[in-house]
């Protein structure tokens, strides 16, 4: 995959099949439900309905139900990852990696329970290098849940298994 990215003019929304077409995550790990608006290059929003039926809530906690924080910022994470692809206008296939490279500023405002919808808001800052900066934000009803930088890579994983007959 090469650096180059799209220019930024198409705007668009995203239904969970064209999301799972970008990202190879899966129940329970998908945490992107829809794409709102895409400005390719620049910016993306995207929602994360959040469920009773969720299966961390099970452990975390059940008789007061909180969406971990790390599940939030995986969360965004895949936000990115979307924005990303989109922006470099290709689609990962099954040796595509995103690597989390580090995060910043965590903070985290107000817990996310079961009925809440959580809008991941996250827009590239930079790329240099391979690594794409981000600043990302997810709210519910319009008040911040958690913020921060996020630095990931996207590469070809060297683990995969070869192809049948090679």
């Amino acid at each position: 995959m090469t650096e180059s990215i799209a220019t930024p003019t198409a705007k668009r929304t995203l239904g969970i099949n064209e999301i799972k077409e970008y990202l190879p995550h899966r129940y329970p790990l998908l945490l992107v439900d829809r794409v709102l608006d895409v400005e390719i290059g620049k910016r993306i929003t995207a929602i994360k309905n959040v469920t009773v039926n969720e299966e961390f809530f099970n452990g975390h906690f059940p008789h007061q139900p909180v969406m971990p924080g790390v599940l939030m910022i995986e969360a965004m994470a895949q936000t990115a990852a979307i924005l990303s692809f989109m922006t470099m206008d290709v689609k990962p296939d099954e040796n595509s990696v995103v690597y989390f490279v580090g995060i910043d500023n965590a903070r985290f405002k107000r817990p996310v329970g079961p009925g809440d919808q959580l809008v991941m808001d996250v827009e590239i800052l930079r790329v240099s290098r391979g690594i794409w900066k981000y600043k990302a934000t997810a709210s519910v009803d319009g008040k911040v849940a958690v913020e921060g930088e996020l630095m990931c890579t996207i590469r070809a994983n060297e683990t995969a298994p070869a192809a049948a007959g090679q």
